[in-house]
């Protein structure tokens, strides 16, 4: 299985270069690039005047290393990149989407209904508990270190307990 490697915040607008101060507000991304997503921390000041264009974002605050570290990503934002990522065909993104299905599942935001084979594939179908609408996820078939491993990468991406 490929693995994302999705750099933490470095404390350093990517635009401008300018540090990010402890305490300050900034955005981050998920960019995509040829090497696949890559994570870029944008301060407040360039994303509002270049408005990059992004896979998707959050806004956050950079922590303080001796501080506990807060959770910066609410469901409605693990929602909408769960959705962001529905149509995706990459073998790396549908295990990722996978992951996220199961941690919305966890957090009570989708509800496993069924499962059919489809081209060779397992479909498990959620629904969606806030508006009863469904939703199709390949069950890639991951191990649980797979599933361990995608975790943690996404609880590093969103900086975030997962």
């Amino acid at each position: 299985m490929d693995e994302w490697e999705i750099d933490k915040p470095l404390g350093q607008c990517y635009g401008t270069g300018k540090k990010i101060e402890y305490g300050e507000e900034y955005f981050a991304a998920l960019v995509e690039t040829e090497d696949g997503l890559q994570r870029r921390d944008f301060c407040a000041d360039y994303w509002l005047a270049e408005k990059p264009n992004v896979f998707c974002y959050w806004k956050t605050k950079l922590p303080h290393p001796d501080r506990k570290k807060h959770i910066f990503v609410d469901d409605e934002m693990l929602m909408a990149f769960f959705e962001r990522l529905e149509r995706e065909t990459e073998q790396e993104r549908i295990n990722f989407r996978f992951v996220l299905a199961l941690i919305l599942m966890r957090k009570r935001r989708l509800k496993y209904d069924s499962s059919k084979i489809e081209d060779d594939k397992e479909i498990w179908r959620l629904r969606i508990v806030s508006d009863k609408q469904f939703v199709d996820v390949v069950n890639p078939h991951l191990s649980e270190e797979q599933i361990e491993q995608l975790s943690s990468q996404l609880s590093e991406i969103l900086q975030a307990d997962l």
